[in-house]
């Protein structure tokens, strides 16, 4: 008896990724750059990764992280919600991730506590 095919969901992550970018609504926020941090969980399978043990056939996340980096400091966004939408877009469209957990976070940005943020998943779990 063949065992049923099962869809597969590994997981590739980037934890702590540091941008330095205009973010925030306020005057002086528009005039000098903040760090950004994002922490990232793409799910992807890795299988033809692992059986070949060939890049081409892996989700580069040295590319991914650069790619973030490139887009992040290109951008002006006034909210984390906007840019945290646009980096899942870009990972779905460019990266064709199929499911994703983006954590945006923003130290400094309450003195109060470490960071504050946005935590958004998009695509589906299978």
């Amino acid at each position: 008896m063949a065992l049923p095919e099962v869809d597969v969901m590994d997981l590739v992550y980037i934890e702590g990724l540091r941008v330095e970018t205009i973010i925030g609504i306020y005057d002086w926020e528009r005039q000098v750059k903040q760090v950004v941090t994002l922490d990232l969980q793409l799910g992807v399978d890795i299988q033809s990764a692992a059986e070949t043990d060939d890049i081409e056939h892996a989700l580069n996340y040295k590319a991914v992280s650069e790619r973030l980096v490139e887009f992040i400091v290109g951008s002006e966004f006034l909210l984390l919600e906007a840019m945290a939408e646009q980096v899942a877009e870009l990972l779905q469209e460019e990266f064709g991730v199929r499911w994703l957990q983006l954590k945006l976070g923003k130290p400094g940005a309450v003195p109060q506590a470490k960071t504050v943020g946005v935590l958004i998943e998009r695509g589906e779990r299978f």
